[in-house]
């Protein structure tokens, strides 16, 4: 049993449907066909017992005496009936179990307990199956002998007697075999043909799958995410539904492919230049080791100056692309925590004003909390304020607000043109008039990514007070209130 359900599973999908609407062909034709088959036999042998019950009217006296006559004789041994041979078997049955045939009687019946007990009780008894005293099949019906013309006027029940009549039945018979190879020949046909069209069936179902495993293969094999699965526009269907699914899996990922060689092609654009300058200056300072010639003290404090902020830019480089590359990755749903806004935008304005304390930063912040992940949420919030900071001039102004979760920075700086403003958020843009100055280009990049997972958004825009400068804003989702389950000092802590 177990080896044929470890065969049954091994085999392809569409044979497994076809021997299942065979098998539940052949179950729904066999009990249509016993149960025809024995509808059949019952309404024969109900056919069989009227006739036999018709023939149950009274004996006559002289029909009883020739039948007591002929006790132990075979009525086949003698043709010199009167009345012809008849298809019925007719027999007095006494208590003793004597039998007795009638003239004509096409033979006589095995007498059984119940023809006994007919005779004894004269009650009549059920019509039953039995056999001849050849061994034939017949249908017998056990009497009570009521015999006419008797001694007594009127019909007289004879005690401690029966009479047996009977009918063969193997014509009968013979119908009801016919009729079950006619029914096993239709049902096997039936399960033959049933078991071919669920074949055909389960191949035209099933053509959409052999497309999506061709292409599926092709994908594993090739690595050609370009494979797309034609697929009805009205179609709703299961089939349908997963051919959609794998074309809208291989587009993501043939797009995260485009983004991560994007991503490793910009890296190694970006990296190589700190990298050839760090190369250049360490080969100078070897040479002039190994020639024994030194360079002039400023000079090498130059040289070593240009070395440690290449080295800066390169660390800072590093740690831009490993945050850019967790964004990418996403976040595991236990980092995200309800966060107060309010209490990380002063943190980050803590440490903007480290680094920028010739500028006047002015904050008016309300109270705002969102559902982020902490720490990424202040390296969004400080890669802004950094911008702001780096592009400000010398005793200018920077103005933050917090107003039911938009966080607006302005700043007063040179400002951004308006054809760069759709690539401020691109992975190693910078602006030509930035490209002087330091960063790597990913800092927007990763304040985008954050703010997008957090499921807010982020915009910026050239100031129209007339004073100049940039305005960034970044609008996140939450409420002025912490969740009712959490404490405002836990909140203000994360």
């Amino acid at each position: 049993m177990n080896r044929a359900v470890r065969r049954y599973r091994t085999l392809p999908i569409r044979s497994r449907l076809a021997l299942l609407v065979a098998a539940a062909v052949a179950f729904g034709v066999a009990a249509v066909s016993v149960t025809c088959w024995f509808i059949v036999q019952g309404k024969l042998y109900d056919e069989i017992d009227n006739n036999l019950k018709a023939q149950r009217g009274p004996v006559s006296w002289g029909a009883y005496q020739r039948a007591i006559d002929n006790c132990g004789r075979d009525p086949k041994s003698s043709d010199d009936s009167p009345h012809g041979r008849s298809e019925y078997y007719t027999q007095v049955v006494k208590a003793d179990g004597t039998v007795c045939a009638f003239d004509g009687s096409a033979g006589t019946v095995q007498v059984t307990s119940s023809d006994m007990a007919t005779a004894k009780n004269w009650t009549g008894g059920a019509p039953r199956t039995g056999t001849d005293s050849e061994g034939n099949p017949v249908r017998v019906l056990a009497m009570p002998l009521v015999v006419t013309d008797g001694p007594v006027p009127g019909p007289t029940v004879f005690p401690n007697t029966a009479v047996v009549v009977a009918a063969p039945l193997e014509g009968t018979q013979s119908t009801l075999k016919d009729l079950a190879l006619l029914l096993l020949l239709v049902s096997g046909i039936g399960v033959v043909g049933a078991g071919a069209a669920g074949l055909a069936v389960a191949r035209a179902g099933l053509s959409p799958v052999d497309k999506l495993t061709d292409a599926v293969e092709h994908v594993a094999r090739t690595e050609d995410l370009s494979v797309r699965i034609p697929v009805e526009e009205d179609s709703e269907d299961e089939v349908a539904r997963l051919s959609r699914s794998f074309n809208s899996m291989t587009s993501a990922l043939a797009s995260s492919r485009e983004l991560q060689q994007q991503l490793i092609a910009d890296a190694g654009h970006e990296l190589r230049t700190p990298l050839t300058s760090l190369r250049t200056n360490i080969e100078l300072l070897t040479r002039s080791e190994e020639t024994g010639r030194p360079l002039p003290p400023a000079d090498r404090k130059a040289l070593l100056a240009s070395v440690k902020a290449q080295m800066t830019e390169l660390a800072a480089l590093i740690g831009d692309l490993q945050t850019l590359s967790r964004s990418d990755a996403g976040h595991p749903a236990d980092r995200v925590e309800v966060v107060s806004l309010q209490d990380t935008v002063e943190a980050a304005l803590r440490r903007a004003r480290l680094r920028g304390p010739e500028l006047t930063i002015t904050a008016d912040l309300q109270p705002w909390y969102v559902r982020a992940e902490p720490s990424a949420l202040e390296r969004a919030i400080v890669n802004i304020l950094d911008n702001a900071v780096k592009f400000s001039p010398e005793g200018g102004t920077i103005a933050v607000t917090l107003d039911k979760g938009a966080l607006t920075v302005r700043d007063h700086g040179p400002g951004i043109e308006t054809d760069e403003l759709p690539h401020v958020f691109d992975r190693f843009w910078r602006s030509p008039s930035a490209r002087a100055l330091p960063g790597s280009g990913l800092g927007l990049s990763i304040v985008a990514r954050t703010v997008q997972q957090s499921g807010g958004e982020v915009s910026l825009r050239r100031a129209e007070d007339g004073y100049g400068g940039t305005v960034a804003t970044v609008r996140l989702p939450g409420a002025g209130t912490p969740p009712p389950d959490l404490d405002p000092d836990d909140a203000g802590s994360q």
